[in-house]
């Protein structure tokens, strides 16, 4: 994680960051389901990775790879991104009990994509959005209140509850 450019202080790339984090944790116990070759942790433990890694992925793509993808110089780097993120979906789905090959690959690929966005995308993102593109990011950036809950967003100046039943 990059702690050098003070980027983290950013709420939505703290999040992110914060959830790269738990991604690579969960990922950690998936490699040691599948070096036990044990099918029903596999199962338990790639469906966890999976439940961090979409919505993750989604909110990512919805507000600050869109808004920094509008500058061409940071065009086709995000498209990159995006379909590294459409990659790691088939390389998790390739994982199974005792494929320590399916289990390297999507791994050092998640690594080396969470090191592209805390170390690149990241830090270039807090030094080249202005105020009113991180309003658009925040506003425009999928998040939920808790586990379970579906991803939305709010508009400038909703209140947080305003999407809870």
């Amino acid at each position: 994680m990059c702690s050098y450019c003070g980027c983290d202080s950013i709420e939505v790339i703290g999040r992110f960051m914060a959830e790269h984090v738990e991604i690579i944790n969960a990922t950690g116990e998936l490699r040691r389901a599948v070096h036990a070759s044990d099918p029903h942790a596999v199962e338990h433990t790639k469906a966890k990775v999976a439940e961090l890694l979409w919505p993750h992925t989604q909110a990512e793509e919805g507000g600050l790879f869109r808004v920094m993808a509008r500058d061409e110089v940071f065009t086709d780097h995000i498209a990159t991104l995006c379909g590294e993120h459409r990659s790691l979906d088939e390389w998790l789905s390739d994982v199974v009990p005792g494929d320590l090959a399916a289990m390297a690959r999507f791994e050092d690929a998640l690594r080396e994509h969470i090191d592209k966005e805390d170390n690149g995308l990241f830090p270039a993102a807090a030094v080249s959005l202005g105020g009113d593109d991180w309003i658009e990011v925040h506003e425009t950036t999928p998040h939920s209140h808790g586990p379970g809950e579906p991803l939305h967003t709010h508009a400038h100046g909703e209140p947080v509850n305003a999407h809870r039943h």
